[in-house]
């Protein structure tokens, strides 16, 4: 284990140098999230609401809401509160053991004592011991006052009896169970009184945590190392999109131009024509040739015209109306 905090417990004139270790850890399986349809992993950044940029954690402050107001609390906002600068475990007073409710305990940490001050942490962890009390406490935790229990664990196993350190719920952090229900008044008989204690007495046994597990845990692992025997798993790296396991960002991008390009010609070769979008396509593309051949072909159909027209005129000078009733017929018959 690694210590997390340096310290000292304090009572009377007493000092003792400990150090502080997390008690708990935790055993589940560590999961995280991918995208159902190609297994890629789903990532969550600090998006600004406002710019709607990515920011850095180091541009980031901290806030609190009333009501419709916003107060920003900076770095140097927070700085300015009383840190945590004091190193002591302060003993406050001593209370029997059986007076502290189980639901004000949050974290708890084994306290190991300093190699010189092996005797003083015996001395008081005895006395704790022969006394049946708890001692309450005083102390500041990542830049948290924090109240807390100093009490003795019993040896477990080969081990050996340890002072450890429970941090407490503030008393208004304790919610009230006023629950209508609670003040209906039951009446309960006897007998069925008598009937309920003999089920406890059957069940009754002394408690061995050993005989418990996580069982969802287990099954959770069973799961992944059946998946995993089938070969039903995925290259780790590809979940993360690293350039080895798929195609480079500069690819994606042209494959997508690409699309764009071939679906906006598909659009206009539907309204306008397919030989019109052939070469409004070879045009895009640098097909000079094609680009120089298009206009040439509506000049000679232009002259075709303009030479009808001439002919038309002179059969029927000065008649301008039939010409045009004409090409208009010729038209909708070309059509």
């Amino acid at each position: 284990m690694r210590a997390i905090w340096k310290g000292a417990i304090t009572f009377g004139l007493v000092n003792v140098p400990v150090k502080l270790y997390g008690a708990t850890e935790d055993h589940d399986v560590e999961l995280h999230q991918v995208h159902d349809k190609d297994g890629g992993r789903i990532r969550y950044q600090r998006r600004c609401e406002v710019c709607s940029k990515v920011v850095a954690y180091e541009n980031i402050d901290k806030a609190y809401a009333e009501g419709s107001t916003t107060v920003v609390l900076t770095e140097a906002d927070l700085k300015s509160l009383p840190e945590e600068r004091s190193r002591e475990i302060e003993v406050v007073e001593f209370v029997p053991s059986d007076q502290i409710d189980p639901i004000m305990f949050e974290r708890s940490y084994f306290l190991e004592p300093e190699k010189t001050a092996v005797k003083a942490y015996t001395l008081l962890r005895r006395t704790l011991e022969e006394t049946d009390r708890t001692a309450i406490v005083q102390f500041s935790l990542r830049q948290k006052t924090r109240l807390g229990a100093l009490r003795v664990r019993p040896a477990k196993d080969s081990g050996s009896p340890v002072l450890m350190l429970q941090s407490l719920l503030w008393d208004d952090e304790v919610r009230e169970a006023d629950f209508p229900e609670l003040k209906t008044d039951v009446r309960v008989s006897a007998q069925e009184l008598k009937m309920s204690t003999s089920l406890v007495d059957q069940l009754t046994t002394d408690f061995d945590s050993d005989k418990f597990s996580d069982e969802y845990q287990e099954q959770l692992r069973k799961l992944i190392a059946a998946k995993l025997e089938k070969g039903d798993a995925l290259d780790t790296a590809a979940t993360f999109g690293d350039a080895e396991a798929g195609p480079p960002p500069g690819g994606e991008v042209i494959d997508l131009m690409e699309a764009l390009r071939q679906s906006v010609e598909r659009a206009r070769a539907s309204r306008t024509g397919t030989g019109s979008a052939s070469s409004e396509s070879s045009a895009r593309s640098g097909g000079g040739a094609s680009s120089r051949k298009a206009p040439a072909r509506k000049a000679a159909s232009a002259k075709k015209t303009t030479t009808a027209k001439s002919a038309a005129a002179k059969r029927a000078p000065g008649k301008k109306t039939p010409a045009k009733t004409g090409t208009r017929s010729g038209s909708k018959k070309s059509a």
